[in-house]
């Protein structure tokens, strides 16, 4: 039987006694499918069922998502991480809180991959602090003047604090051996470093006002149970002992996390350090203050889908969404054996990966990163980890650790929102979330993921991030979330992800509304999936240029706003109370988002 031709009209609505017409291929039914024209023979897969209760709030919805972040603190104030940081803050949900490495380092000043420095403190001959915070500054009022908010990350290790022993580490790359390695070290002096962050502290009070910053976030380093910090655990506590004292001196009402460590498994050192820092924060001995315990505002750690190393001829590895999921789910229950489990925890670090500055030249793995593959990814883990924030009765805040990196090839295939700027499907994916409303509603949907499914597919899966994990046989999962906005209308974030980055199979999907009132609505669909919402299908389209020129450019910039499938429709509802239902196609890795208005 010949498939029918694709298309790109709106799906249809229809109440429940309405049947839908076999002529109109663009209303789904079991005889005939929707297919993206990348596709070949559609799946005749089941129908998955959506459900959502209009008639019942859940309460207010916590925009959790909208915190971001990346290494390369100088790529800041560049023009084009101006303007991508505006591109976040004209978003309907700004702020967005922005956290960045290296605000304390010595060195060039010039941002490259994986580094930054600001030279806000040096010391003379004699010892005495040379504060200069030019560079910090212009970081700060960069994130503010764009819209956002700072994220504040306290690190890394000043040159002229760093203990010495640094000095006797052999060069790896015949480099300066602070820019190795130096910056990871505790410093010889911890009053001088509590000196130090007084210091900024009243800096940042004087300028920007201790009201303005108590709606900051702080967070004491950087993954300080690898590389990061070359220190002991213990180092770490006197660290945290010292730099809370001081910024609670200066700024009262600042807010304080740690330990910002990696994936939280059953056995690991990331669980050892978290469970130590914990335990000394409610009852350890404060090596500053010599009292019992010292003051937490909030819990950040980080959660990685996958490993992804240097290996141009790798085979197929694809990031796992139950992985990440489930290092958050080992956190929270870390945080509440801990005592801990009623402060809100940001986990600072969370992607599909590990390797940001990689990209498909160093593992060709990395192609995800271009495509609505990424998109439908976060908006997968997003949710599920909103699950676990009901479950666990604490806000969980995800931050996207992704940026972009100037004059790299176009789609290079690092971890970025933007390239060239141009805008790829994942920021698409934070305007649609942008636009979801104030109050939740009750969602319920057969396609939801299976954690089990999780476990089987991925060995050792308590143990460390896959890197070998191919996602066959990975559910194709559909679910999301509803809500409601100030203005009445309903958003429902409707988002279909497979982990398997080659499954093509689509699904059809009954997104099913009750209790809505009688009268007419309008109701609009924004998409993204491989030829919505998508500049890099248009950049493949032309000819993949790795620096597109003038005409290519705008055809493919054209392209990298956020779309809609088809016109708006109108919707009669005959009865208060009757449901009605909107049926439309989901590929394996799309995501939707249906807005429904009165008129």
């Amino acid at each position: 039987m010949a498939q029918p031709a694709p298309s790109r009209r709106p799906p249809q609505l229809r109440t429940p006694h309405t049947r839908p017409t076999l002529g109109d291929e663009l209303i789904v039914t079991p005889q005939r499918r929707l297919r993206s024209p990348h596709q070949g023979a559609p799946s005749m897969a089941n129908t998955c069922h959506i459900t959502v209760d209009t008639a019942h709030d859940l309460g207010p919805l916590d925009h959790s998502w909208n915190f971001i972040g990346y290494d390369e603190c100088n790529y800041t104030y560049m023009p084009e991480g101006r303007q991508l940081l505006a591109r976040f803050g004209t978003l309907s949900d700004a702020p967005y809180y922005v956290r960045t490495h290296f605000m304390f380092c010595t060195g060039s000043c010039n941002g490259t991959q994986k580094f930054g420095s600001t030279n806000v403190y040096r010391e003379n001959a004699q010892g005495d602090p040379i504060y200069d915070f030019t560079y910090y500054d212009l970081i700060l009022d960069a994130i503010l003047t764009s819209g956002n908010k700072p994220f504040v990350e306290l690190g890394f290790m000043p040159q002229a604090l760093a203990d010495p022993a640094y000095r006797n580490q052999p060069s790896l790359a015949g480099m300066d051996v602070y820019r190795e390695v130096g910056w990871t070290y505790p410093p010889a002096d911890y009053r001088k470093w509590h000196d130090f962050i007084l210091a900024v502290a009243r800096h940042l009070a004087g300028r920007y006002g201790a009201s303005e910053i108590a709606s900051w976030y702080f967070e004491l380093w950087n993954e300080p149970d690898i590389c990061y910090w070359s220190g002991t655990a213990e180092d770490y506590c006197t660290l945290y002992d010292f730099t809370e004292h001081a910024l609670h001196e200066a700024l009262p009402d600042a807010r304080l996390s740690g330990p910002a460590c990696t994936g939280i498994f059953a056995h690991n050192g990331a669980r050892d350090l978290m469970r130590a820092f914990l335990r000394h924060c409610r009852e350890g001995r404060n090596a500053c203050t010599g009292a019992t315990g010292a003051c937490l505002d909030f819990i950040t750690f980080h959660a990685k889908g996958s490993v992804f190393p240097a290996d141009v001829t790798a085979a197929k590895a694809v990031p796992s969404v139950g992985s990440l999921v489930h290092q958050v789910r080992f956190g929270l229950e870390l945080a509440r054996e801990e005592g801990f489990d009623d402060l809100d925890v940001v986990v600072s670090e969370a992607d599909p990966d590990g390797w940001s500055a990689g990209g498909i030249a160093d593992n060709p793995n990395m192609r995800y990163r271009n495509t609505e593959y990424y998109a439908s990814y976060v908006a997968a883990a997003y949710s599920r980890i909103r699950d676990l924030s009901r479950e666990f009765g604490v806000h969980v805040r995800p931050l996207a650790w992704a940026f972009m990196f100037p004059q790299e090839e176009c789609f290079a295939g690092t971890r970025t929102f933007a390239t060239q700027g141009i805008a790829k499907p994942v920021f698409n994916l934070f305007a649609m979330l942008a636009r979801m409303g104030s109050h939740g509603l009750p969602l319920r949907s057969d396609g939801a993921p299976d954690p089990a499914c999780d476990r089987r597919l991925i060995p050792d899966f308590d143990e460390a991030a896959p890197s070998h994990y191919t996602g066959a046989g990975a559910q194709t999962a559909i679910d999301g979330f509803a809500s409601r906005a100030d203005d009445g209308s309903l958003r429902t974030l409707v988002y279909a992800h497979c982990d398997d980055i080659d499954e093509d199979g689509v699904t059809d999907v009954e997104l099913r509304f009750d209790g809505l009132g009688k009268g007419r609505y309008r109701v609009v669909q924004y998409r993204i999936d491989d030829c919505h919402s998508n500049a890099h299908a248009v950049w493949l389209a032309q000819g993949s240029p790795k620096y597109p020129d003038d005409r290519k450019y705008a055809t493919i910039k054209q392209a990298d706003g956020l779309e809609t499938i088809g016109e708006p429709l109108t919707l009669d509802v005959s009865e208060s109370g009757r449901p009605a239902t909107l049926w439309f196609v989901m590929p394996a890795h799309a995501v939707s988002l249906v807005r429904v208005e009165r008129l």
